[in-house]
Formats: structure tokens, sequence, C-alpha cells
């Protein structure tokens, strides 16, 4: 049986070098070769591929952004010259890493690692899901066919809802297949979690209204209310000084 495999890669001697290791397996048959991030979601949504040879640092958006905006799931062989991530990839479950640049003894190594996995790939609960240590300045979204980079300094709050998010900027909402606790820690400092269901942006906050004894809402400058804990009031005295 055929393995269908896309390379994600930037830079034309990194993309030849795959293609030529590549073509030693004559099981495997690469349907695409993207060169940006946007290109990538796309091919890989619409030719669901079994295994991506995965850069990180790829024009429009990163891999590891890629991965949280595609609809299949295929087994994930990173490929880069950032070690930084090798831990995480491997932690998540990523078939294999390698660091450029990368022998052709060490690319069948991982060609391996990644057909073992296909061949127990459970496509419903093996997505690779990078848990991110840096603080981010941005999140990516799909909305609809197109893909949407929200800048931080755009996001007025972040609202929980089950299994997803919404983000909440001026331009109106976008949903997000996420936990709000991942960006707990991964938001900038102007961000705050003032309650189980909501992080806010400090810099669009109006006001704090009492509603009823130590029971506070947000009331933020486009006049939307956001719902207050007693722990979020105490993180909001403390970082707000009043």
């Amino acid at each position: 049986m055929k393995i269908k495999a896309i390379i994600v890669e930037d830079e034309i001697p990194a993309q030849d070098l795959l293609k030529h290791y590549i073509s030693k397996h004559q099981n495997i048959d690469v349907l695409d070769i993207c060169n940006d991030g946007f290109k990538a979601v796309k091919s890989i949504n619409n030719t669901k591929p079994d295994i991506i040879f995965l850069d990180i640092q790829i024009p429009k958006i990163t891999g590891i952004e890629l991965l949280e905006l595609i609809d299949y799931n295929p087994v994930v062989i990173f490929t880069t010259a950032y070690d930084k991530y090798a831990i995480n990839a491997f932690e998540q479950n990523a078939a294999d890493y390698l660091l450029k640049p990368f022998s052709e003894e060490r690319f069948n190594k991982a060609i391996n690692k990644a057909l073992d996995l296909l061949n127990n790939y459970n496509n419903e609960n093996s997505k690779v899901n990078i848990e991110l240590e840096e603080k981010i300045t941005r999140i990516v979204v799909k909305n609809n066919n197109t893909i949407e980079i929200i800048p931080l300094d755009k996001i007025m709050y972040l609202e929980a809802q089950d299994d997803y998010i919404y983000i909440y900027t001026e331009k109106g909402r976008f949903l997000k297949k996420d936990t709000i606790k991942k960006y707990e820690n991964l938001l900038s400092e102007s961000f705050i979690r003032t309650h189980r269901s909501y992080i806010v942006n400090i810099n669009f906050i109006d006001k704090l209204e009492l509603l009823s004894k130590e029971s506070y809402v947000i009331l933020l400058k486009d006049k939307s209310k956001v719902k207050v804990s007693k722990s979020g009031y105490k993180l909001l005295k403390s970082k707000l000084g009043f």
C-alpha cells in the first residue's frame, strides 16, 4: 500500500534533499510540496496524507500553528534547525524530530518510526498537540475558508466553551478548538484569568462594577461584561493596584 506524504518546507535545498531521501522508499508517494503554512493547511485538509514532513519556521504561520488548524491528523516528522522544540515534539507523540542538516541514515530511522506509528495510528485520538513554553504574540484561527492571524493587542478577552474558546476582538468573535487553561500561561502580562471561563486583556477594561456583596463584573470599553470570581478579583486588585 502506498503511503501518502506532504512536504511542508520553504527552502529549495531542503525540499530537494527530502525528495531525494523519500525517492529511495518506493512505498511513499509525495502528494504535494508546500512552501508556506497557508498552502499547507489547505493541502493537508484536502488530500489527507498519512505523513507530513513539517518545518517549524515557515512563512505565513509556523508549523506549530499549522497543526492547530488542520482538520486531519497525519503522522508528523518535524524537520527544522531549531532544536529548542525537540523535547516538546517528542513528548507530544510526533514520530520524530530531524535537526537540520540530517543524514540519510538519520532520515531512514525517522521513516521507520513513522511507519511503526502509522501501523498503530488512531486518527481520531492521535493528533499532535504541541505544548508551548514560550509566550506567544498572536493566536491563529480558521474562520470559514480563511486563516485569521490575531495579534494579542487586538484581543479583548477569551471565553471558554467546553473544548473550545471564543476569542473576542473589536472585529468580532472567533472560535478555536482549544482550552482556556492552555492560554493562561502563554499570553502576555496584559492578560488576567478573572474567572474559570474568562481571560481578559486589562488594556480593554473600562471599570469594575459591584453587583452585590463581593460579587463583581468587568465592563469593557465596548460595553461587554465579563464575570469576575473571588480569585479573579484578587488578581485584578494586585495587578491594577486598587
